[in-house]
């Protein structure tokens, strides 16, 4: 077998995964730090909008990027430049929406997400308008982005500008919308509270829930373990 790439990045989900019920235990934030300390990049790939995601995060200046919006947004805490990478959603597509009921709606740079129960108005208005929007799921909640969007297309762009290669990063995350971005990872981890599917699909699966097991991940990283070695699954990419 080969050597393993060193691991220079960690790009990890937000809800459920890093944190619980919104908010990032005081473990978890030092355990992230000494990960950065180790002189490693730190990336947050979350579905939330900026400003959401900014009310609720204090010290946000932690990570090295902020891919937000699945995908389609692009925020650098030391510079606070965002990037925009996709088109906004149109008036007549979110006026669409709130006429068929959609509520609570809430509308991004670029994400509208709503409820799973309000999936097929969604997909109605879609497809009746003729967009290029594409429904991503992610548990209980429905998120629409252009075509081609997701927070693998957002975290490549993020690797990019950090001269990164996926294979150096280890991606965490829990949920349907996190599949894509930890496909590109070259070693990817299901908390382990993540759906089966993520499970499935994922190199290891952790022993502890949320924020607790990207800390068991973090201290396997720092104490020099070879992930592969632990991997829990068969790799799916090698």
């Amino acid at each position: 077998m080969n050597p393993a790439p060193p691991i220079l990045a960690l790009a990890s989900d937000y809800d459920a995964t890093l944190a619980f019920e919104g908010k990032l235990a005081a473990s978890t934030r030092e355990a992230l730090s000494r990960f950065k300390a180790s002189n490693r990049k730190l990336l947050l790939v979350t579905g939330r909008d900026l400003d959401d995601l900014l009310a609720i995060l204090p010290g946000i200046e932690l990570f090295d990027c902020i891919v937000a919006e699945n995908g389609a947004l692009l925020y650098w805490p030391s510079s606070r430049r965002i990037e925009s990478l996709a088109s906004s959603p149109t008036k007549h597509f979110l006026e669409n929406l709130r006429k068929r009921g959609v509520q609570p709606l809430s509308v991004g740079c670029t994400i509208v997400a709503t409820k799973l129960s309000h999936y097929d108005a969604v997909q109605t208005a879609i497809s009746e308008m003729g967009l290029a929007l594409k429904i991503i799921l992610n548990r209980d909640s429905v998120m629409v982005l252009p075509a081609g969007m997701n927070k693998a297309t957002g975290l490549a762009c993020a690797l990019s500008e950090l001269r990164l290669h996926p294979d150096h990063v280890v991606g965490i995350g829990d949920a349907e919308n996190d599949e894509a971005f930890l496909e590109l990872c070259g070693f990817s981890v299901a908390v382990a509270n993540a759906i089966p599917r993520i499970q499935e699909m994922s190199d290891l699966i952790t022993e502890q829930e949320h924020g607790g097991g990207v800390v068991e991940v973090i201290e396997k990283i720092l104490a020099g373990e070879q992930l592969r070695h632990l991997s829990t699954v068969p790799s799916h990419h090698r």
